[in-house]
């Protein structure tokens, strides 16, 4: 009986958590679908690499590669990590990868955009099994440098650190 208390006492806090939050207000074009729910919002902290590489008109600019942050709750626990794909894994053994599927300027200047992602690819069992939507908001720095990518420089990476809110949905 204890086992199956302390199991339930483990998945209280997300249920609550899920029926408390409240949809953020974003622009029309990175709304999640009104079927879904928010599960979980995590605050990351860490950069945005550029490889600096040459587009098809031959002038160099940098490139995303990848995001390098660590999720945080509202607590201040790290509680995983945001990488490339766009992939999010939680510590509770939880992934999903997503593409981009909206995207509007942020308002803050020198900022990342706000983006709405739909999944790809969702595994383990945790708080991110199930989740099918994925909005970046207040979002700040992160922009690529405005200068030191050349010819001469071709393949050189660079860290743009940035900060962002992650709301991750699921069907109701």
């Amino acid at each position: 009986m204890r086992n199956i208390v302390l199991l339930f006492a483990a998945f209280v806090p997300l249920a609550a958590f899920a029926q408390d939050t409240a949809r953020p207000t974003v622009p029309d074009a990175i709304k999640a679908p009104p079927d879904q729910n928010v599960i979980l919002v995590a605050h990351a902290t860490g950069s945005q690499i550029y490889t600096c590489a040459a587009s098809a008109d031959g002038k160099f600019a940098w490139t995303l590669k990848a995001p390098d942050a660590e999720l945080k709750d509202a607590k201040g626990k790290t509680i995983g990590k945001h990488f490339a794909g766009p992939t999010w894994k939680l510590d509770d053994g939880s992934e999903v990868k997503a593409k981009a599927a909206g995207k509007v300027d942020a308002p803050e200047a020198g900022a990342v955009p706000w983006l709405l992602l739909n999944a790809t690819s969702n595994s383990g069992k945790g708080a991110l099994a199930r989740a099918a939507t994925i909005q970046r908001i207040h979002t700040k720095g992160g922009q690529p440098s405005a200068s030191g990518c050349d010819s001469e420089h071709k393949d050189a990476e660079s860290r743009s650190s940035y900060t962002a809110d992650y709301y991750f949905f699921a069907p109701k």
